[in-house]
């Protein structure tokens, strides 16, 4: 498991993030399949992980998921995953919040408890993760762990570039053809276009004209078509494997679904996430006591890195190495399984 390595995209890895991009499910605009909107976000994370401490809310991050044993040793990317510092920086970031009304009639002896949708944006300032793909022959293993949770590690290093409230999206129902149940029976009588489209115009953008044509009012479900019920808070099959992850790190799945296609955002506060919470500092040393898999990070932010690796009380000079960490350089370390922690 030692030979995946998680680090900062490089302007090098535009024709790999290509590859995946191309490679991802219709639908999912986290990895535009663009050669310059890629550049562009590599550019970005690029300018991000290099910028001066007096960061201003408008970062974003990429990283990349890099396969060192393939091609005969000389590496290989086969996944990415993102952070956007701030939701809605340039201007407010909107989801639909889930509640639930009483409506009742006394002269009737009749209650009603109604499943409502209001739009809101609770979530504007809180940190997005972004752009999780990974290939699929990855996915039965350990590394989809390194990809998506060494990124909370990572914000818990330089917390004070990012919020205390960690937010992310998770793709919902689209059909072969890319089409949204949910998106077709609420955003398309205000848009007057189709899913694929309007994720195209809209996202990656400010969604302040989100608020400019949609109702303020309440979405009734119980209106919607049945099929736009069932989609709702439910996950495209890209979405299942980083969400189950999300929830086995205490995150929130029940309060907030994406206004295009109804599928679940997750928030919660950083401090209580398990990868944060069971997080440890490490120092290079005989690698005494109990040997354990742990997400191994050198949290410096110009030359963040992460692996698996197997720790005792220290980490050996050779794993140190492998992650660019200088003798004496202090480590993060967090255990891959929570009966592991120390």
């Amino acid at each position: 498991m030692n030979h995946l390595l998680l680090r900062p995209v490089a302007a090098a890895d535009l024709a790999d993030l290509q590859r995946m991009a191309a490679a991802s499910a219709d639908g999912i605009s986290s990895l535009p399949n663009d050669e310059a909107k890629l550049r562009r976000r590599i550019e970005a994370s690029m300018q991000s992980f290099a910028s001066p401490d007096d960061a201003s809310g408008e970062e974003t991050y990429l990283f990349v998921l890099e396969d060192r044993a393939a091609h005969e040793g000389r590496g290989r990317l086969v996944g990415c995953s993102g952070i956007a510092a701030s939701a809605g920086f340039f201007d407010r970031f909107y989801s639909y919040r889930n509640e639930f009304v009483v409506h009742a009639s006394a002269a009737l002896g009749v209650s009603q408890r109604m499943h409502t949708l209001h739009l809101c944006h609770d979530l504007t300032g809180a940190t997005l993760l972004t752009s999780f793909y990974l290939e699929p022959n990855y996915e039965q293993g350990p590394a989809a762990q390194l990809l998506s949770r060494a990124r909370l590690l990572f914000i818990r290093a330089n917390a004070a570039r990012f919020s205390e409230r960690i937010a992310a999206e998770s793709p919902g129902v689209t059909d072969a053809a890319g089409q949204s149940p949910f998106w077709d029976a609420v955003g398309r009588r205000f848009f007057g276009m189709a899913y694929p489209e309007a994720e195209a115009v809209i996202g990656g953008r400010s969604r302040a004209c989100i608020a400019d044509l949609m109702p303020p009012s309440p979405v009734y479900v119980a209106l919607l078509p049945e099929d736009a019920q069932w989609a709702l808070g439910q996950l495209h099959p890209v979405g299942e494997l980083p969400f189950s992850i999300l929830q086995d790190e205490g995150f929130d799945a029940d309060s907030y679904v994406d206004i295009f296609d109804g599928g679940p955002t997750v928030e919660a506060p950083l401090a209580s996430l398990r990868s944060v919470r069971l997080a440890r500092e490490v120092q290079v040393g005989p690698a005494g006591g109990v040997r354990r898999w742990h997400l191994l990070v050198r949290p410096a932010r110009e030359g963040f890195a992460a692996m698996l690796a197997e720790l005792g009380e220290q980490v050996d000079a050779a794993t140190a190495a492998a992650l660019g960490a200088h003798p004496g350089e202090r480590l993060l370390a967090t255990p891959l399984h929570e009966e592991d922690a120390q």
